[in-house]
């Protein structure tokens, strides 16, 4: 599998990243534990998750599961070494994670510590900030994201040295060795790199958001970022929860899956969406491909790519993902695909 260095730092990370948001709640321990061997058998030993995982749902009862089935997996294997692990603080959304307490210096250290314990680990790879205090365009927010009513420049500027000054501090004492960022825009990833070497702290490495077939937003002024700075992208989401897999289509609701993407229950999906869907699933057969395969292979081949990170509830699920990884997509597929992308511009 394609291996390249995060960022500008000495880490070096497979061109897929295991997702582990499902980690005790619909996927079970045994279960995990078994993706991650596969996973390794692979080659892929990039592991991501967050203080706020599982979801689907999130509970204050299950908060945490998540990074715990990854530190049983560690404890078990004693394999700490072999794998690179991401997590994330998550920031101002949740009322059972520090009662709503935003990203700061303050809160940084605790947060880091906690991970640490639920993980069974002395250290964190790759430690990211789930999502910006100020706000984000991110999950379709930005229909009534306002930045020029609610931010104040000075005061997050101000933040963001602060929380640099406290990563700095738990980088010197070994707790983690790189720094990224979450559903962060280009402005705002800007001014973390700008202070970082101008008021110190650890450079932003890479930076986790939405990216897919149906999504392309980072293709803008992220991508051009990326490519000035050295600072790949995490793209969660690269089947678009799900939509790239086919399932949803003609009024498809599968068992367990999210009902938040059908229109028909109030769900987030045009029907636009579903029309893209059908025109790259067209593609993907045309070739012999499978729409899934096609999906994140096209995201490993994106110029300005970190890693796709893929996840599987179960076991079955992930070896195909896996394979995609591998695959590379002939100029036909690449050009079909660029077709279909003007024909529905970002339709999801």
């Amino acid at each position: 599998m394609r291996r390249a260095r995060l960022g500008r730092t000495d880490i070096e990370v497979p061109i897929l990243c295991l997702g582990t948001m499902t980690y005790g709640t619909q996927t079970s321990q045994a279960d995990a534990h078994a993706q991650i061997d596969q996973a390794l058998d692979a080659g892929l030993n990039f592991l991501d998750t967050a203080e706020m995982y599982p979801v689907n749902p999130v509970s204050a009862e299950t908060q945490g599961d998540s990074e715990r089935t990854i530190g049983s997996w560690i404890a078990r294997s004693g394999r700490r070494a072999d794998v690179t692990i991401a997590t994330k603080h998550s920031g101002n959304g949740w009322a059972h994670i520090r009662n709503r307490d935003g990203i700061s210096a303050a809160s940084i250290p605790g947060a880091i510590d906690a991970s640490l314990t639920r993980l069974q680990t002395d250290y964190i790879d790759l430690y990211q900030f789930h999502w910006p205090n100020r706000g984000s365009y991110a999950f379709r927010q930005n229909w009534d994201f306002r930045p020029q009513e609610k931010q104040n420049t000075e005061d997050t500027l101000q933040h963001m040295a602060d929380a640099l000054g406290a990563l700095q501090r738990v980088v010197d004492a070994g707790k983690i060795r790189a720094f990224g960022l979450s559903n962060e825009s280009a402005w705002g990833t800007a001014q973390w790199l700008r202070l970082a070497e101008t008021e110190g702290g650890p450079r932003v490495a890479s930076v986790q958001n939405e990216y897919s077939l149906l999504h392309r937003l980072y293709d803008t002024d992220m991508a051009e970022l990326s490519h000035h700075e050295d600072v790949g992208l995490l793209a969660f989401s690269p089947l678009a929860a799900g939509l790239l897999t086919g399932k949803y289509q003609d009024g498809a609701v599968p068992e367990g899956s999210r009902k938040s993407l059908v229109p028909e229950l109030g769900g987030r999906a045009t029907p636009r969406a579903f029309d893209a869907v059908a025109a790259y699933e067209k593609l993907a057969l045309k070739h012999g491909l499978s729409l899934t395969q096609m999906a994140v292979s096209w995201c490993c081949q994106r110029p300005f790519m970190g890693a796709a990170i893929i996840g599987a509830t179960h076991l079955p699920q992930l070896g195909p993902l896996i394979e995609a990884g591998d695959m590379t997509l002939s100029d036909e597929v690449l050009t079909g695909i660029n077709a279909i992308h003007r024909q529905h511009p970002l339709p999801y």
